[in-house]
């Protein structure tokens, strides 16, 4: 019987367990990560405004599992030998004839004074912490912003910085008190968004326009401190930074025979295979994967490398040719607690439906739609 262990119960993870179980009802899976809970990242952006609590973004995978019949390995990796085929953990090693990697990535803390900002895909904790933040302020300078890893282009995630903005933007006029707050955007990158497409970067760029939101973009960062940022060519006030850093690799692959790129991520090609190893696939944030610079890091895009990955490791185990592919696609409603602005991007189309309500509604239900799997 093929034992197959995946590391990560994020959307990769659970995608590879679904589609390892379409195709294969008898081989062993272990999956291992600290919490047996799916953690719904998406919705963070709702948590400052109360549309969702801690509650109904933690979603318990007992239940997941027993029906997928997938034992659970409580613990946190610290590296990776023989071929993949020993995970090491702390709370002991598992052997396997077959590996998926779906661990994220690590946002990258090197810039000095980085501790004064708040990092909101860190998780929950992050996102209640700006919650409780911005709640306690009678006024002041919130400035959001976001970079990327130069050695890595599509290690970033940069979506939800404009979700944040707009939704605090919104949640501040519906409270009577935006009058009271200045709004900062910034980024290094002149044209942030520029993934999204061209369209879709002058859409956002004058929503913020229109909403008052200041920007500070082009300049590479320099610091934070308690009271400011700071760029190679100005400095502005800040009483709350929220900032998301570019993304590497997780550090228990230092531990590890893994090739890497130069942004530190798990090298593999077209059908998620890792570059000299049997056996082994990578899928969503810890991967680095051949296609264009605005292939994003995102749910859609992992759990598609998921499912491919998947695939192609019961394949290459059974002996059959690992042929499977997956779609470049980028797809995300930019939300504003209110309305929603959909983009999508492939390597031939770039679309871009205006804000509308109806969007707002399609990005809940898609959430309801989404979770049900894991309930």
């Amino acid at each position: 019987m093929k034992k197959i262990t995946i590391i990560g119960a994020g959307f990769a993870g659970l995608t590879a367990v679904r589609q390892i179980r379409k195709l294969d009802k008898t081989c062993e899976i272990t999956l291992v990560a600290p919490h047996a809970e799916l953690h719904y990242l998406p919705s963070l952006i709702w948590v400052p405004a109360g549309l969702r609590k801690r509650e109904d973004i933690i979603i318990p995978l007992d239940n997941f599992f027993r029906r997928m019949n997938v034992t659970f390995h409580k613990g946190s990796v610290t590296g990776l030998r023989d071929g993949g085929r020993v995970v090491e953990t702390d709370n002991g090693e598992i052997s396997n004839d077959g590996l998926i990697i779906a661990s994220g990535g690590r946002f990258i803390k090197k810039l000095p004074g980085i501790e004064h900002a708040i990092t909101p895909c860190e998780g929950i904790d992050a996102a209640e912490q700006i919650r409780d933040r911005i709640a306690a302020m009678d006024g002041g300078t919130i400035a959001f912003g976001f970079a990327g890893n130069p050695k890595e282009p599509s290690a970033m995630r940069g979506g939800p910085m404009f979700e944040f903005v707009f939704g605090t933007d919104t949640m501040l006029r519906k409270q009577g008190r935006r009058d009271k707050f200045e709004l900062v955007f910034f980024s290094p990158a002149p044209k942030p968004g520029n993934r999204l497409g061209p369209k879709a970067v002058g859409r956002l760029l004058g929503e913020m326009k229109k909403r008052g939101i200041k920007t500070y973009l082009g300049n590479k960062m320099k610091s934070f401190s308690a009271e400011k940022v700071v760029t190679e060519a100005e400095e502005f006030a800040a009483d709350l930074i929220i900032f998301m850093p570019g993304m590497t690799g997780n550090k228990w692959f230092d531990n590890s025979e893994l090739p890497r790129s130069e942004g530190g991520l798990v090298k593999a090609d077209n059908h998620c295979k890792v570059e000299g190893m049997q056996a082994v696939y990578v899928a969503g944030d810890s991967g680095s994967f051949p296609g264009p610079d605005w292939m994003p890091k995102q749910a859609h895009m992992a759990d598609l490398q998921a499912e491919a990955a998947a695939k192609n490791l019961l394949a290459e185990l059974s002996g059959q040719p690992a042929d499977a592919t997956f779609n470049i696609e980028l797809m995300c409603i930019v939300d504003s607690n209110g309305k929603g602005m959909m983009v999508s991007r492939t390597e031939d189309k770039n679309t871009m439906l205006p804000p509308s309500m109806f969007l707002h509604w399609a990005k809940r239900f898609f959430e309801w739609w989404y979770l049900r799997k894991y309930r």
